[in-house]
């Protein structure tokens, strides 16, 4: 093998590369890459690796399916196109938003060359304009009655928690609250979502787009990834609450749902998820328009984390993450209050 000094272990490649390494993981089951091994057996990542592994990267944050990854590296560009008409519409709409916020700088700085101070407030709605309350409520049981306030809503909100520290209670608040929420709920009958599909065709194809996404992610199609599909797609609440979004999935379903549900981008309508599952919620692929909400095991207010080590909360949220397996395992289990 060549230096070691040009190889990385998995661990600095996924942070350089800005993935997990659970994503190089996934990108070597899928044939995608082949780093090669030290003679301890471990993977190295070289020039050659860090390259490709940084074409993959790109490609699915475009929002291409590990199949279509796959293409676009073989030499089939037809998956692009699409791709980037959405990323450029994504483009325009920070531009937009930004040459607004230039006007309003300029707005104010000739205002200041007459001798006219800036309005109360004017100043801080510039400087923070994600700042303002997008959700407040007195908590309910088993807090006591504390003011939650819920600031800088994203497209992508984890709600999380240890069994019985009232994220469910969290969740439906929230859905209560928001305006124009809906929240689904762990009942999710096929029967209703095969209804919904037939009397509804452009719901119905929104899902088969979906599904197919999914299932070329490495998804496999079953009734529990039909009834959540059916939910999400579904038009009319202005946002959505998911009650443990995982059921029913196994692993690779789980993984290729949490990269479909990145790539809608900010434009995409509020979606909070309730999951225990760090499959879902991959704390090293938590992005910029993702937020985690934390509810303590003590019942202290619910609190948002950031997913790095060291952020305070993030070792307990760690801890309550399970792997698929896991989940599977001691699905419809309930914790009982002394």
């Amino acid at each position: 093998m060549p230096p070691s000094d040009r190889f990385l272990n998995p661990a600095e490649a996924a942070r350089r590369l800005g993935v997990s390494s659970k994503a190089l993981r996934l990108y070597e089951q899928r044939g995608l890459l082949a780093p090669p091994r030290s003679e301890a057996g471990w993977r190295a990542y070289g020039p050659e690796q860090m390259a490709r592994a940084g074409e993959i990267a790109a490609l699915r944050a475009l929002g291409l399916s590990l199949a279509q990854v796959a293409r676009v590296l073989a030499g089939d560009a037809r998956a692009l196109e699409p791709a980037l008409a959405l990323h450029q519409a994504a483009l325009e709409d920070r531009a937009r938003d930004l040459a607004a916020t230039v006007a309003k700088v300029r707005a104010l700085r000739a205002g200041l060359s007459r001798g006219q101070a800036p309005a109360t407030g004017e100043l801080g709605r510039l400087l923070r304009p994600a700042a303002e309350i997008a959700v407040a409520f007195d908590l309910p049981w088993p807090w006591g009655g504390e003011r939650f306030e819920l600031r800088d809503l994203k497209p992508l909100t984890y709600i999380t928690g240890p069994l019985g520290s009232g994220k469910t209670r969290l969740a439906r608040r929230l859905a209560e609250t928001l305006p124009g929420a809906a929240f689904l709920g762990l009942e999710r009958p096929v029967e209703a979502a095969r209804a919904l599909l037939a009397a509804d065709p452009a719901l119905r194809a929104r899902v088969e787009r979906a599904l197919a996404w999914l299932e070329e992610d490495g998804a496999t199609a079953s009734d529990a990834l039909l009834t959540l599909l059916t939910g999400l797609e579904a038009e009319g609440p202005a946002a959505l609450v998911v009650d443990l979004v995982e059921q029913g999935l196994d692993q690779a379903a789980q993984q290729a749902l949490a990269a479909h549900l990145r790539r809608r981008g900010p434009g995409g309508r509020p979606l909070f998820l309730l999951t225990r599952s760090s499959a879902i919620l991959e704390l090293g692929s938590v992005g910029p328009e993702e937020a985690i909400l934390f509810c303590p095991a003590n019942h202290s207010p619910p609190m948002r984390v950031a997913p790095w080590p060291g952020a305070p909360g993030q070792e307990a949220l760690a801890s309550c993450l399970a792997p698929p397996e896991v989940r599977a395992r001691t699905e419809g289990m309930t914790a009982r209050l002394a």
